[in-house]
């Protein structure tokens, strides 16, 4: 799985991930969590597969939660940090993950907002020290260059300028 194009996460991180998704859906008894970064790039889901498209649903996400933060600062709010959206027979509970991507809780009747909210928090709590993990591990490593690479681009160049 891979993210904004400044960080990926690895085969352990997308199992850590989707174990914390799971637990999250089976003690909240929801439908289907998503992660999704604030780009508007889908990450994650667990549970019940969405009939609707991911692609779209990613983006309008992302679009949904940067309104939300400009409203919130229009209160004099840094941001809001979770957005619950009700529905007739669904409904959403967003938060916020690290500051770069957004936790999509899906529920239904089977359960309560309360206990959905109950849940997340901790699951917040976890998926926040995991994704600043997963941040630091990629801002504290410099992009490496193959050592073949060097040598080869060095011998394009010279042809290049004629050497």
């Amino acid at each position: 799985m891979t993210g904004a194009a400044s960080w990926s996460f690895r085969e352990e991180d997308g199992a850590r991930i989707r174990s914390v998704l799971e637990h999250l859906l089976a003690e909240a008894n929801a439908r289907t969590a998503l992660l999704v970064d604030r780009t508007g790039q889908m990450l994650a889901t667990a549970g019940e597969q969405p009939e609707f498209d991911p692609v779209a649903f990613a983006s309008l996400t992302a679009a949904d939660f940067s309104a939300n933060d400009q409203l919130a600062k229009m209160l004099g709010e840094p941001e809001f940090g979770a957005l619950f959206h009700q529905g007739e027979k669904e409904s959403l509970y967003l938060a916020d993950i690290a500051r770069r991507v957004i936790l999509v809780v899906r529920f239904d009747n089977r359960t309560t907002l309360g206990l959905v909210k109950l849940r997340v928090r901790s699951v917040v709590e976890r998926l926040n020290v995991l994704f600043t993990e997963m941040f630091e591990r990629r801002d504290a490593q410099p992009p490496r260059v193959e050592a073949g690479f060097l040598g080869e681009a060095e011998d394009e160049i010279d042809k290049l300028f004629g050497a």
